[in-house]
């Protein structure tokens, strides 16, 4: 129904002269010659209302219809509704004003606190004497019907079809005025009983008075009617005195709308109000000076949440807006926009509020860029994700570098509203970089608080470098010389250990976090204790899910690796298998062993004199020791000789019972700190061969049942032969088997190439070791370590 009658409206429209607003929604209304639309301007699309009276359905009325259309057009002021455009023809009268809401609608939801009542009533009070004095005109139809409020939320008078000029003696209201609808409830007693001319009679201002008085009681409790006139019920006890006097029956005694509103503004009176200091002093904020813009905002900061929203958003925002940026509002004037743009909507704040803000952010005066930064979050959820990372984030970066620390600290607190809003390059590009320099930044409290910051962030930081970064930035601050700087890097530490691998938790966290726990401070040891409980549980959680051994299970192993090779060792500990079967096929030879200078195979240090005699001493050594893993393990040559006790020696190499079935002297091969894969021309290595000439006949026979012991003399040579290869065993016991076969050894019996071992000493002792022959066995090789009472596995060492 309601688009037909728009519809319709449009079309009577096009008839007529030009109007160029669209008809849409009707408006409810109390009883009026008018019906009220939602409009829109067609050149802009911006709101409006209309007033539409049709001539042909209401020709009595014509007259009130073509009052008001006058006096809207020729009366001017703040609080009288605002025309935009006005059209008449023989049919219809259009009046386009500004958005108006009926102040009814507000009545009726009871949505009209007491200060929002009170501001609404001082703007109609100020209104109603300005067309009393100043226009010396009656309204005549003063009631909640005849009152609407603005987009902004102001209260503006309207229902001018009864006002009269009361020096005009043809005056619509004297003629007309019983014909507005709904009058006799709020006609005055005097006009009821003596009709409409009465108003000559009195004071001019009378009726409207008592109408006010009307008003007044209508706003507070919804309705009125005659009888109520003068009633305090719900009425502020403030208003009661003066309200009482507005409804006088006598109307010379009846107070005026400008003696109430005198007796209101006295200080601390009824319209004595923050709001209504607001609406006097927001229009000229920008022509104030100094002391009274302070006390104004003041005063307005002491505002509370039940004034009117509106209001705020459509006039005192821009003109705080303007303050701020133009008029010298400064920090105070700003914190108040942010307070009313957080009540606005997402389209308001757009429109209004962000252009000024962007500007804002690059003022260079220092308070306000710290007041921008202070209120960030209050509209970071306003702000676009392209808005912050391309226009604000490079304006607030500058506060990195500012020479003043306040700027510095809060530019670094604003990173923490604004990380969400940025985009992955720019936080692991160019925030880190300036985090980086807050880092070493000469304010303690900079630092600690760039350390928090890391710590807070660390989730938005890139995964390839978000480790070494906080390690590292981490582990610099638990060195810093300030207190709270060592401890938010521990509390940091604790609260990203989940960034970390396991590998950098136990290599590069726990010892950065060790020496904390001596520090000097006691929250600071505290602190590391828990820290390190933290990646101590971490670590343990860690390692049960790993296996026990990296190496191979021993069924892995096939074939015969060649020896001294790790599978070799892996397999049969660090004496390898091949040295063991060597040492079998000589279990049968015997001999005194005697090293080629008398001394051990470690060298005499360098520091002893060259004369000085050597005793000889054979390092012990485990019977199933590899020489060739001493060969591949080195150990550093010790600084004096070492000696040991010959019959200690011999009892090592040649125990009384059968466990020992390798009767071979391993010192033949070299003491394992002798051996240097890295040079073979070093002085400590030794070479020893035995000579053919010390061989008897009887050296490989076997054995008779009583053990007979003889001796093998070692003696020193005063040509060295090393080519450096891997000793020839396999062909060495080839030619052995061959002689032992024959029954007779040869004349020469030289050990395998490369096992002679040779001096270059001129003179040597010779020593005599008993050594047992034993019968050849041929024996499994034992692949397992051998239990020797508490020996570690290494000999004598």
């Amino acid at each position: 129904m309601d688009f037909l009658k728009s519809a319709v409206a449009s079309a009577m429209a096009a008839k007529g002269p030009p109007f160029p607003y669209n008809f849409g929604d009707k408006v409810d209304l109390d009883p009026s010659i008018w019906t009220l639309y939602n409009g829109t301007r067609r050149e802009d699309g911006s709101d409006c209302s209309i007033f539409s009276f049709e001539i042909a359905a209401n020709r009595s009325a014509l007259p009130l219809a073509r009052n008001a259309l006058k006096k809207l057009r020729t009366l001017r002021h703040p609080g009288v509704v605002k025309v935009l455009d006005t059209v008449e023809s023989e049919t219809y009268i259009y009046i386009a004003t500004e958005r108006l809401v009926p102040l009814r609608w507000h009545v009726k939801r009871k949505s009209l606190s007491p200060e929002t009542a009170k501001w609404g009533l001082y703007s109609i009070a100020r209104t109603v004497k300005f067309i009393n004095d100043e226009a010396s005109s009656v309204h005549g139809n003063l009631k909640v019907a005849s009152v609407y409020t603005t987009e902004s939320g102001e209260w503006k008078l309207g229902g001018f079809e009864v006002l009269s000029n009361v020096k005009d003696d043809e005056a619509v209201i004297y003629t007309y005025g019983s014909l507005v609808p709904d009058s006799g409830r709020y006609t005055p007693p005097e006009l009821a009983k003596s009709g409409w001319d009465a108003i000559k009679r009195n004071p001019h201002s009378a009726v409207d008075a008592y109408n006010f008085g009307a008003l007044i009681f209508e706003i507070f409790n919804g309705s009125f009617s005659s009888d109520q006139a003068g009633q305090t019920k719900n009425i502020p006890p403030s208003l009661h005195p003066s309200y009482k006097r507005l409804a006088n029956p006598n109307p010379k005694a009846r107070l005026t709308v400008a003696h109430f509103l005198e007796q209101g503004r006295r200080n601390g009176s009824f319209f004595d109000t923050p709001l209504i200091k607001l609406t006097e002093g927001v229009e000229n904020l920008g022509v104030k000076t100094e002391e009274e813009r302070e006390a104004f905002l003041d005063d307005l900061d002491q505002l509370t949440d039940d004034f009117p929203e509106d209001f705020f958003k459509m006039k005192v925002l821009p003109e705080l807006l303007k303050s701020v940026e133009f008029g010298g509002g400064g920090p105070k004037a700003f914190g108040l926009v942010m307070k009313i743009a957080t009540k606005s909507s997402n389209e308001d704040f757009d429109a209004k509020v962000l252009p000024v803000l962007l500007r804002l952010f690059g003022n260079p005066d220092r308070a306000i860029r710290v007041c921008l930064l202070d209120n960030l979050p209050l509209m970071i959820d306003r702000l676009s994700q392209k808005i912050v990372n391309d226009k604000i984030f490079p304006q607030i970066v500058t506060g990195f570098t500012d020479v003043a620390p306040v700027v510095r600290e809060q530019t670094l607190k604003s990173v923490l509203t604004i990380i969400t809003k940025l985009s992955d390059r720019t936080i692991n590009g160019e925030l880190l970089k300036y985090l980086a320099k807050t880092a070493n930044d000469e304010q303690p409290g900079i630092r600690t608080n760039t350390t928090i910051c890391l710590g807070k962030i660390a989730k938005y930081l890139g995964t390839s470098s978000r480790s070494k970064v906080l390690i590292a930035a981490f582990s610099r601050s638990l060195r810093d010389p300030f207190i709270h700087a060592r401890n938010a890097a521990l509390m940091a530490l604790s609260v990203t250990s989940e960034h970390f691998s396991d590998e950098d938790c136990a290599t590069r966290v726990l010892p950065a976090i060790c020496p904390s726990l001596i520090d000097k401070e006691k929250l600071i040891r505290d602190q590391a204790v828990k820290t390190l409980d933290v990646y101590v549980q971490r670590i343990k959680k860690a390692v049960e899910s790993m296996p026990e051994t990296a190496l191979p299970p021993e069924s892995a192993i096939s074939g015969n690796p060649r020896m001294g090779t790790p599978q070799a060792e892996a397999a049969a500990g660090w004496a390898g298998w091949a040295i063991s079967s060597f040492t079998n096929k000589l279990s049968a030879a015997a001999g005194d062993i005697t090293s080629s200078n008398g001394a051990s195979s470690v060298p005499a240090s360098s520091s002893a004199p060259p004369s000085r005699p050597s005793t000889a001493a054979p390092i012990t050594s485990n019977s199933s020791a590899s020489p060739l893993h001493r060969q591949t393990v080195k150990s550093p040559p010790p600084s004096a000789p070492l000696t040991r006790n010959p019959s200690t020696t011999g009892e090592l190499f040649f125990p009384e019972d059968d466990n020992n079935d390798d009767g071979a002297d391993f010192d033949a091969w070299g003491d394992m700190g002798d051996m240097d894969d890295d040079d073979t021309s070093t002085p400590n290595k030794m070479t020893a061969s035995i000579s053919s000439n010390q061989l008897n006949d009887n050296t490989f026979a076997e054995p008779s049942s009583s053990k007979k012991k003889s001796a093998v003399t070692t003696t020193a040579s005063s040509k060295p032969f090393d080519d450096g290869s891997e000793p020839d065993f396999a062909g060495w016991l080839a030619q052995q088997a061959e002689k032992k076969k024959g029954g007779v050894l040869g004349g020469s019996k030289a050990l395998p190439k490369g096992l002679g071992k040779t001096t270059t000493a001129t003179t040597a002792k010779k020593t005599t070791v008993p050594v047992k022959s034993k019968p050849v066995v041929v024996k499994k090789i034992d692949t397992k370590p051998k239990d020797d009472d508490g020996d570690d596995g290494w000999g004598g060492w």
